[in-house]
């Protein structure tokens, strides 16, 4: 499988990546056992299939020491230079309280030292609460340990549009920011896309299939009940679906998304994907890997096979705004998890 050129972004100077991105949250308990030896033979499928940038964090189990123990068997099968094609973007999830040097450059260090690298690729900052200030201090530290060369850049995850406007006022240099961002839940079209074009900053988008939901699977099929949602992510995003209009209209937008994937010969999930994909400072779209379990690359390659047109766009649109506003009920990016 070969992936075509419009599969990669230049998203900085140094690092050229898969705009479909390897999501490595599945590997961290919250979905059900993973073989260890299975997910890194697995972890060669994906980058020989051209899927070779990976988004992990500090707390998603042992996500961090898949890529560290990948990293060595890559070079021990393949060598050194084998890891110019792979690009692995860690978090760091501190709790909020006093940050110092000597805090940050500690946690900074277990990443480095998991993931088996001498820098990191990129850093997704995320802090709980805004009414703690610290997060300014952790910032300012992981600069100093950018400019001495622990991290290649700086990045968030899940912070809304008034705090990303904080920290760029601030003088931090921040390329991309990771929000939810599906046809289910549009709430960065109306002011984080706006903010990150004038400042030229990358989103990072996961949810886009919410969790699976977005699929042949469950169209024409009856509400799951909870016991039925047999993973943490169908649990999280059947609730957003909930929040966004209810199964009825659900079926309403994949039956929709049915029609268009056909005519393109793709899946309800490839148009979905491809939908998110196609917003403006979108850099890439995360999809869940379950390494070891299952794989949908051949699928997943689809997604770069096909465009939308504007009857498609109308189509969906005409679904989305029959919806209720999740801005209004929720708040802006990230705000679901400091309620």
């Amino acid at each position: 499988m070969n992936l075509p050129v419009a599969s990669r972004l230049q998203f900085t100077p140094d690092l050229n990546i898969c705009r479909i991105l390897n999501g490595m949250w599945q590997v961290s308990g919250a979905h059900g056992h993973i073989n260890h030896q299975s997910a890194i033979q697995d972890m060669f499928k994906y980058v020989d299939a051209g899927f070779t940038t990976w988004d992990l964090a500090d707390h998603y189990g042992p996500a961090e020491d898949f890529i560290g123990e990948f990293r060595c068997q890559l070079i021990d099968t393949r060598g050194k230079d084998a890891l110019s094609n792979i690009q692995a973007f860690t978090k760091w999830v501190p709790r909020p309280g006093k940050m110092t040097k000597k805090l940050v450059e500690e946690n900074i260090d277990i990443s480095l030292r998991r993931m088996n690298v001498e820098s990191l690729d990129l850093m997704q900052f995320h802090w709980w609460e805004y009414q703690d200030k610290n997060y300014l201090d952790a910032l300012k530290y992981m600069t100093e340990l950018q400019t001495e060369g622990k991290i290649k850049h700086l990045a968030l995850t899940n912070f809304d549009t008034e705090h990303l406007k904080i920290i760029t006022e601030a003088g931090i240099k921040i390329v991309s920011n990771q929000v939810q961002f599906s046809l289910v839940d549009r709430r960065p079209e109306v002011n984080m896309i706006r903010f990150c074009q004038q400042h030229d900053i990358k989103l990072f988008t996961y949810g886009a299939v919410c969790g699976g939901l977005l699929s042949e699977k469950y169209l024409g099929k009856p509400e799951p009940r909870e016991f039925d949602l047999a993973s943490a992510s169908l649990k999280k995003y059947k609730n957003m679906v909930d929040a966004w209009g209810g199964w009825q209209l659900f079926q309403e937008l994949l039956a929709i998304l049915k029609e268009i994937a056909n005519k393109h010969r793709v899946s309800i999930s490839n148009v979905a994907v491809r939908y998110i994909l196609d917003q403006p400072t979108v850099g890439g779209v995360i999809v869940g890997a379950r390494l070891g379990v299952s794989e949908h690359l051949e699928d997943n390659a689809k997604v770069f096979s096909f465009s939308l047109d504007a009857d498609d766009r109308d189509r969906i649109n005409a679904v989305s705004r029959q919806s209720r506003d999740l801005y209004q009920l929720i708040g802006d990016c990230g705000d679901e998890y400091r309620r």
